[in-house]
């Protein structure tokens, strides 16, 4: 049997109808943009990324909004993230 798999185009794609995909994926600290600390979870090695809680989103995501409280400080890796991209596209289809 065949199931349907709900698509998703680059037109359909907007961060206000988002419930922040993206907020779920590792993201590697590899500059220095300003992250607070206590949004910063270290290895044994000392590589940086954003702290993840216990639900598996970002730290830093507000979950009532969904928006980034440190956008202004975010990683390089969130900055490059683009909307409507082929990675923006494939983690929202895992959601939908």
């Amino acid at each position: 049997m065949n199931i349907p798999i709900k698509s998703t185009s680059s037109s359909d794609v907007s961060c206000s109808n988002c419930k922040a995909c993206c907020c779920r994926l590792e993201v590697m600290i590899i500059s220095d943009t300003g992250v607070p600390e206590e949004f910063i979870s270290r290895d044994q090695y000392g590589g940086e990324t954003m702290l993840r809680l216990s639900d598996g989103w970002c730290a830093a995501l507000d979950r009532e909004s969904f928006m980034c409280t440190i956008y202004e400080n975010r990683p390089w890796i969130c900055r490059e993230f683009e909307m409507g991209s082929f990675e923006c596209i494939d983690e929202r289809v895992k959601f939908l």
